[in-house]
């Protein structure tokens, strides 16, 4: 995977032990759970959100994994781990989103 790409788009989703991810009505309750966050959000803190990368440290491991997933080669210890970062990568994607649509919309909540 390309280094310093966005981290919404670093990793294939784990699901029931396959590589792959489907939107749940969960997406939903974590959207609204996350609304008050993006209503914290200044323009310049949106602008960092939008932008943020993972480190090469951190995208080589990432890399790792989803390639060892994808193969099905991953041990447990490794899946969960793997499925810790895709956790942390969908809600970082989700809070992106909201400041992308903030810089879009600056008027509206």
């Amino acid at each position: 995977m390309e280094e310093n790409q966005p981290i919404a788009t670093q990793a294939p989703l784990p699901e029931n032990g396959d590589c792959s991810r489907r939107a749940t009505s969960g997406d939903a309750t974590l959207e609204r759970l996350l609304d008050p966050v993006t209503r914290c959000l200044t323009p310049e803190a949106a602008r960092q959100l939008v932008a943020l990368k993972a480190d090469p440290q951190f995208q080589e491991r990432l890399d790792t994994l989803a390639d060892k997933c994808t193969e099905g080669q991953l041990s447990p210890e490794e899946r969960e781990e793997y499925e810790t970062y895709v956790r942390a990568i969908h809600i970082i994607a989700i809070l992106q989103a909201k400041a992308r649509k903030l810089l879009a919309n600056p008027s509206s909540p």
